[in-house]
């Protein structure tokens, strides 16, 4: 039998399972696709993010990636700051479909028992407590999967934290993202970017090979009924990006993800723990979503070891201690710029904040990226 079941390989679910493995813990790690997988992300790994992996000997996975330097930051009218990390700190672009596959690869290497395309439906409770998951099997009956433990990292969307009443879209802000790989953008350089407007942000950041992954950020819901019409026209119609894309060229078909913000109420209940987007996901403008996925797979996988050790039935109270202890400054810090690019207004004024006085912006993106703020 299996100690822990993990839901979901992308990162949370693949460095918590990695984790579990490396502590002698017999882990089963399902995911709904096949990899490598195209993903729709923002592409890059702050320098806090890449501090991790160091730390958990996975700085490999992310080998591959182009230095980023630090980020530019447009708004309206005519506003253009660039915030370098400094100190030779460096982040990276990386395609997700190359980060995702090298973590699970790792997952593997370490003893996890990968199991791909298989749908996870529902948890299994008994007592009020997860004993397992019930997965689809062949002609569509479900077979259950029990173990102590059961790690949620499914994304935002997930099955397991929906079917516990642990996770849902708030009512407001509601954004959506299209995003699409171009080649030929003109003017890409060693930083990402963000460009903030009063009807939502652009993301745009270079990859190796020639390649600008851009992503159009909306509450506009209908104008996702045509997602190809409505990235291209963004982007050809954006005063500081409209030349730059005249003559890319787009080489992915769009990809839509959303309503972005997902909130839980709690970090598990007894027998189950959420990590990644499952635990709750805030709009990605800071870039720094990778680095939450990152430790909060960390702390659910101690949490996870010290339960196994210890029978305690209050992890997922401890895992909501732990994560308070790590995030709290850095969710009312994101909380609060996803309620500024929320409000007209709020870009308006922030612009011209940023025109007068670059310096806050410019701690404001040290800090987005885990770095010291002096």
């Amino acid at each position: 039998m299996d100690d822990v079941i993990v839901c979901g390989a992308g990162p949370a679910g693949s460095i918590a399972a990695l984790l579990l493995a490396r502590a002698g813990v017999r882990v089963r790690l399902f995911d709904r696709a096949r990899f490598p997988r195209d993903k729709l992300c923002g592409d890059t790994l702050n320098p806090g993010a890449l501090a991790i992996l160091r730390r958990l000997g996975l700085e490999f996975a992310a080998a591959g990636g182009l230095p980023i330097r630090g980020m530019v930051v447009t708004g309206e009218p005519a506003v253009r700051v660039e915030g370098p990390y400094g100190d030779g700190m460096f982040g990276t672009s990386l395609l997700r479909r190359e980060l995702d596959f090298a973590l699970l690869e790792a997952a593997i290497a370490a003893g996890v028992n990968v199991e791909e395309c298989v749908l996870v439906r529902d948890p299994i409770v008994e007592d009020g407590v997860v004993r397992g998951v019930s997965i689809a099997g062949a002609h569509g009956r479900s077979l259950s999967v029990r173990a102590p433990l059961v790690i949620a990292a499914d994304g935002g969307r997930s099955r397991l934290a929906r079917a516990l009443g642990l996770a849902c879209h708030p009512a407001h802000p509601r954004r959506w993202a299209i995003g699409a790989y171009f080649e030929d953008v003109a003017g890409m350089s060693d930083c990402g970017e963000m460009h903030v407007r009063s009807d939502g942000y652009i993301g745009v950041a270079p990859l190796r090979g020639g390649l600008g992954n851009a992503c159009v950020v909306t509450a506009n819901r209908q104008a996702l009924a045509d997602p190809i019409n409505l990235l291209e026209r963004t982007l050809h119609r954006d005063p500081v990006l409209a030349e730059r894309f005249a003559h890319s060229r787009r080489v992915t078909p769009p990809s839509c993800l959303g309503p972005l913000a997902v909130e839980s109420s709690a970090c598990g209940v007894p027998g189950l723990l959420l990590a990644g987007d499952a635990a709750g996901f805030i709009d990605p403008m800071t870039g720094d979503g990778l680095r939450f996925a990152f430790r909060g797979a960390e702390l659910a996988a101690a949490e996870s070891i010290r339960a196994l050790e210890h029978g305690y039935a209050d992890a997922h109270l401890r895992l909501a201690a732990a994560r308070r202890r790590d995030f709290k400054a850095k969710w009312r810090f994101n909380r609060a710029l996803r309620a500024l690019v929320g409000s007209p207004v709020c870009v308006r004024v922030a612009a011209h904040g940023a025109s007068w006085a670059p310096g806050i912006l410019q701690h404001a993106i040290r800090y987005a990226g885990d770095l010291r703020v002096a």
